[in-house]
């Protein structure tokens, strides 16, 4: 079967069925006689890449946040490594 394709407007007006009725996308695409993963390709598209716990689109505060948190846990990690290794090292002059 061949791929159908759809107007842009067609997808934005489905998307924005979707979002202000509070309606499955399932029931959405049934309605307009589309796939459902066609429509929720659509509607993941229309939240954008940015998007946090809960699907809920992330504030450039958080994303700068976020960013800053994960270079910590790096730091932390090569850190909580390097005394590990320290640790064994100790041990074994240790027990010379």
């Amino acid at each position: 079967m061949a791929a159908r394709r759809y107007p842009e407007e067609f997808k934005r007006d489905a998307v924005e069925l979707v979002a202000s009725t509070g309606r499955s996308i399932n029931s959405v695409a049934r309605e307009l006689g589309v796939n459902t993963e066609s429509l929720r390709q659509w509607v993941r598209a229309a939240r954008g890449p940015a998007l946090g716990v809960g699907g809920e689109a992330m504030t450039p505060a958080e994303r700068e946040e976020l960013k800053r948190l994960r270079k910590l846990v790096r730091e932390l990690e090569l850190e909580k490594e390097i005394l590990r290794k320290a640790a064994q090292y100790f041990a074994k002059e240790m027990n010379r």
